[in-house]
């Protein structure tokens, strides 16, 4: 259940779940219609990043000042998170000066240990382990373009990293079905398979079959072979996830009115190719968009 903390879909039950995007939707409409309202008037977000990012910064600190608060960026230069000072102790320090903390880290542990002594919300803005918000706008991004999240397939193809972990979360809340075609040695999490299949709301498939898991499905999805942190990797995860490659041949085998979905950054050229990226099916832009509203409403949620 979301209560003080957001740091995993497997969180939500789907009532949650759906809540939250309905009001992600409706935020997005208020804003390009001038009638978005400034519930977090006055409130300040601390944001922590040990990992840059593009879009985790901006669209955290623009959604902010759109719900009427503001923000105060922190780097790991001025925290020295876990080293030159004690997560405990970062998270009650934060808690007598702003209302709530956004942490974009590599350690899974240090988001939960910096929730557990924060007398204010955290949320996961990504983890090594985890990235819930980008789940939650992907799922946003679908819902308004098919509707209906029910009975949908959505096809992922490469890394079982943290956006892979929290698809898998996610079919634990709702009713789809989610294929995940990997190399072997690179499936997601087994503990958050194992989770998710308990939960049973969707069905969850692993293969390694990447024209397998493309056949008539809704959305595709790709993500980066090399996450942050495995830069040393680069070279030899090129050559094992080249069949997993999103290209216009595995494309074709989707259904004909599917989707395509890629977090960004793109390596136009590895894990996806710029003719589908830049294609008609691509609703990739509508998606890193997305990541602003469907933040909004998690801040609302735990902040309002």
């Amino acid at each position: 259940m979301l209560q003080k903390d957001f740091l995993s879909i497997a969180q939500l039950d789907r009532g949650e779940m759906e809540s939250l995007l309905r009001r992600a939707i409706e935020m997005k409409k208020e804003w390009k219609e001038g009638k978005a309202g400034l519930p977090l008037a006055g409130k300040t977000l601390g944001l922590i990043f040990h990992k840059p990012s593009l879009r985790t910064r901006v669209s955290f600190q623009v959604g902010m000042y759109q719900l009427g608060g503001q923000v105060v960026y922190l780097t790991d230069a001025e925290i020295g998170l876990g080293k030159r000072e004690a997560i405990q102790d970062v998270g009650e320090v934060l808690g007598r000066y702003v209302d709530g903390i956004m942490i974009r880290t590599f350690a899974h542990s240090h988001a939960e240990e910096l929730a557990a002594h924060a007398p204010i919300p955290v949320i996961n803005g990504l983890t090594d382990l985890l990235h819930p918000c980008q789940i939650l706008a992907d799922l946003m991004t679908v819902l308004e373009h098919r509707g209906n999240l029910d009975d949908l397939t959505v096809s992922y193809f490469g890394d079982g990293n943290n956006v892979a972990n929290s698809w898998v979360n996610a079919a634990g809340v709702l009713p789809f079905a989610f294929r995940i075609a990997c190399p072997e040695g690179y499936e997601p999490d087994a503990e958050i398979l194992a989770a998710a299949r308990a939960r049973g709301a969707g069905t969850i498939e692993v293969t390694h079959d990447a024209k397998a898991a493309a056949k008539d499905t809704d959305v595709l999805y790709a993500d980066v072979w090399a996450s942050m942190g495995q830069e040393a990797e680069k070279a030899a995860r090129a050559k094992i996830f080249a069949p997993y490659q999103l290209n216009a041949g595995l494309a074709a085998l989707a259904r004909k009115d599917h989707l395509v979905l890629h977090c960004l950054p793109a390596h136009r050229g590895e894990e996806i190719t710029a003719e589908v990226i830049d294609g008609s099916h691509s609703v990739i832009y509508d998606e890193a968009e997305n990541r602003m509203h469907a933040q909004k409403a998690i801040l609302e949620r735990l902040m309002a």
